[in-house]
């Protein structure tokens, strides 16, 4: 079919009041239509052009060709090119378009783009209803001259070819993307054309198609298309209006792109093979992952980055089936290519998942490449992540030379002292490849376990959840009895030192020693969580679970005893009535070959003071440890058994002296013991059948904090009751209340006080019998003298009340 052609003649420069207009438009071209396309083939001259330009000047004026699609879906290619005019006008600026109704495609199937370079373009209006010219139509058969020296443009343009071939495929998709045009900035408007021209070789048809342009504008910011050229003074405004400008006449660009499919077409056109990108496309997959076209150019020899190798390895190993064997081989051969120095992690994971992928569909020779990679990779590398080969990769003379190779490096390594440090997933990673490569380890393999089992612990308690070497650990057990049989049994002896870290790694990893090993510490690790869910706080009864869960007597195997007691109390001390039960449970020797005894001291010495059964369990402590305790507990424990003695009523005379030694060599004492002391003391002396050495040895001590504690049992409401009711014991009171003027500041002040505001109160509320006795036995007990000094004590008191009394009445009256 013919197509409608327009043409158009815009205004002269610098003639503000001409206005351009159609000078000859074909059949079907609305005026609606004629509108709309006016705007877009406006055009400008550049800065600096002459408004009558010379010839050679003129030819130089940018051209803008444009293709536009319409709002009736019908579509515009044209030329704006500066043609000579007359004497008023010696520029005009002649547009000549084709106009493509909705759903016809170009003449041949073509390409806007390929039209650029149509020698049929006129800057001319026919005249006089001469043959029109088909700019369309009569185009060369093939891609040349589109083509034409795009190779030499693209390398021109190396360093903004990714950035800008990214930006293109975002303006083709489907829905143009929001922020305006893609603007191309070329001191040349051929040189934006070329762009195109290499957009149409390098982006699928369809997006080819969708992809509206002009080459020249000075309007960037007001143009509906999707990409437009622009002269480099207008740069500046473009980037202020927001838009995507890529200034390809300037520097080159520093930042890259993230782009990994543009980055891989780049390097396509760099390499001069533009026909990579058909066969690309003739690939499963998406058209525009990078996955399809890296593969095709690294099986042509194209030098790729490590994103575009790992994207190549990535797509081949989900596809398999899509690559023949010449591909497939020449696929691996580039990714193991020796020269390549700038692999990266990604990279080698996306390998492994093709060398798993390729493990038995292809000959080992195919694939004995990208094992041998992987274990180096491994050893050298200390990629922890990577996804090692099957162990048969490596049978033949393949595996001997790799083994050969790293053997000896991998069995340095496990033996360097540094394994201490060394993270758990590198000993891990070094022990499963040296079985693949059949590596003998035996010597080497009781001291890494040794040290691996300890980095396991610390590395777990340092992470929250399940550890990231937890999968490769569980599969080198899976893997490696032996390497299993000895790890468990080292983390077996090192649970009784610290059975909190190992039950709590047993929980986040579930290791697997459900086999004939006896490993008694380790089932207890295992087992604590569920008992304590199961019977809570009781923590007897959790213990008692816990030390069943060993299968072992703690008279077999005293270390049971350590693991059970750290699970259940961790860094706590027992309750005194817990630490009675843990010494009833097993013998003092189990104990003392547990260390655990020092467990049952911390429960003795941390008791409340108001809890009786410390003070037996001193005693006991005491004499089923005797070469265990020593220094300050063992004098703690002593004046706790003391207490005991105090209260029986059978202590070893010296008392008060034995308090306050044991205080002196236990310090610092815990409050509580130094409370349960005092007191047991003060009570012993406050009682009417102590000693009067004990009280003398008391009061001439002078020891302030003694005192104090006697001060406050003397006021406690027993004390006061028996000096209320009893007139011996309140004659008892005073006497030795007053009979140690002397003694020291503490004493004096106190037994004043005492008189004063105890036993005063307790005698003003006795009936005159029980007064008369209280003096009686005063002087029987003492003396005469002791007597008439209770009387004046007793009357100064009395007196003093009733001449107060009768002061009070004078002043009344």
């Amino acid at each position: 079919m013919s197509l409608a052609q327009v043409h158009h003649i815009s205004a002269a420069p610098g003639d503000e009041e001409a206005a351009g207009r159609f000078t000859a438009v074909g059949p079907g071209v609305s005026a609606a239509l004629l509108a709309e396309l006016e705007p877009l083939i406006g055009y400008a001259l550049p800065d600096g052009a002459s408004h009558r330009p010379a010839d050679a000047e003129l030819r130089s004026l940018p051209q803008a060709f444009t293709y536009a699609v319409l709002s009736d879906g019908s579509r515009v290619v044209g030329r704006t090119a500066p043609a000579r005019g007359d004497g008023t006008a010696p520029v005009r600026f002649h547009t000549h378009a084709v106009h493509l109704p909705p759903g016809v495609p170009l003449p041949g199937d073509r390409l806007p783009v390929e039209a650029w370079r149509s020698p049929h373009w006129v800057s001319a209006t026919p005249v006089g209803g001469g043959a029109l010219s088909d700019p369309l139509g009569l185009l060369p058969p093939g891609p040349a001259p589109v083509r034409e020296g795009l190779d030499d443009f693209a390398v021109s343009r190396g360093p903004w070819l990714a950035a800008v071939l990214a930006d293109l495929r975002r303006a083709s998709e489907e829905e143009a993307p929001a922020g305006g045009p893609v603007v191309l900035v070329e001191r040349q408007s051929a040189d934006v054309a070329r762009w195109l021209g290499l957009a149409a070789a390098t982006l699928p048809r369809e997006s080819v198609e969708r992809l509206t342009f002009t080459t020249y504008t000075r309007r960037p910011g007001s143009s509906a298309l999707r990409v437009v050229g622009a002269p480099p003074e207008d740069a500046a405004a473009a980037r202020e209006a927001g838009l995507r400008v890529h200034v390809c006449a300037d520097r080159p660009p520093v930042d890259g792109t993230a782009d990994a499919w543009a980055r891989t077409a780049a390097r396509v056109w760099r390499s001069r093979a533009p026909e990579l990108f058909e066969e690309a496309r003739g690939l499963p997959g998406d058209p525009f992952a990078a996955g399809p076209l890296a593969v095709i150019a690294l099986c042509s020899g194209v030098a790729l980055g490590p994103e575009e190798r790992a994207a190549a390895a990535g797509w081949a190993a989900e596809r398999p089936y899509a690559l023949d064997a010449k591909r497939t081989g020449q696929l691996v051969e580039a990714l193991t290519s020796p020269g390549i120095d700038d692999r990266t992690g990604s990279e080698f994971d996306a390998v492994g998942r093709l060398f798993g992928a390729l493990d038995g569909r292809c000959p080992a020779s195919v694939t004995a490449p990208l094992a041998a990679m992987l274990v180096t990779e491994a050893v050298r590398g200390g990629n922890g992540s990577l996804e090692l080969p099957r162990r048969d990769a490596f049978v033949g003379p393949e595996g001997e030379a790799i083994a050969g190779v790293l053997g000896p490096e991998i069995l340095t390594e496990l033996e360097s002292g540094a394994g201490g440090g060394r993270p758990v997933a590198r000993t891990v990673q070094l022990l499963r490849v040296a079985r693949l490569l059949g590596v003998n380890g035996t010597e080497v393999l009781p001291e890494v376990v040794a040290r691996l089992a300890r980095t396991i612990l610390t590395e777990a308690d340092g992470s929250e959840g399940t550890p990231a070497f937890a999968p490769a650990l569980l599969e080198l057990l899976d893997e490696q009895f032996d390497v299993r049989t000895a790890l468990l049994g080292a983390l077996d002896r090192i649970a009784p030192e610290d059975p909190g870290a190992v039950a709590r790694f047993l929980e986040r990893v579930a290791l697997p020693f459900t086999g004939t090993q006896a490993l008694p510490h380790l089932r207890m690790c295992a087992g604590a969580p569920g008992a304590m869910t199961t019977l809570g706080r009781d923590r007897s009864a959790v213990w008692h679970r816990v030390l069943r869960a060993a299968g072992l007597s703690p008279f077999a195997e005293p270390l049971v005893l350590r693991t059970a007691v750290g699970l259940v109390w961790e860094d706590r001390a027992p309750t005194v009535e817990e630490a009675r039960l843990l010494l009833e449970a097993a013998t003092s020797d189990a104990h003392r070959a547990a260390g655990t005894w020092a467990r049952l001291v911390d429960a003795a010495l941390g008791a409340p003071a108001d809890t009786e059964d410390g003070t037996a369990l001193a005693h006991d402590l005491l004499r089923a440890f005797p070469q265990e305790i020593g220094g300050r507990e063992r004098a703690a424990l002593q004046l706790l058994e003391l207490c005991r003695d105090l209260r029986s009523g059978a202590p070893e005379p010296g008392w008060t002296e034995q308090v306050r030694t044991l205080r002196d060599r236990a310090a610092p004492l815990e409050p509580a013991i130094q409370e349960r002391a005092f007191t047991a003391l003060t009570e012993r002396l406050l009682a009417p059948d102590r000693p009067g050495a004990e009280l003398y040895a008391f009061v001439r001590s002078d020891d302030a904090d003694l005192i104090a504690a006697y001060d406050r049992a003397a006021r406690t409401e027993p004390t006061r009751t028996r000096l209320r009711t009893h007139p011996a014991y309140a004659a008892d009171c005073f006497t030795n209340w007053t009979a140690h003027p002397h003694a020291g500041t503490a004493w004096t002040t106190t037994a004043a006080a005492l008189l004063d505001e105890v036993l005063r109160p307790a005698v003003r509320g006795m009936t005159a019998e029980a007064v008369a006795e209280v003096e009686e036995t005063v002087g029987r007990t003492g003396s005469s003298g002791r007597a008439n000094a209770f009387r004046d004590w007793n009357r100064s008191r009395a007196l003093g009340r009733l001449g107060r009394r009768i002061a009070g009445r004078v002043r009344r009256g």
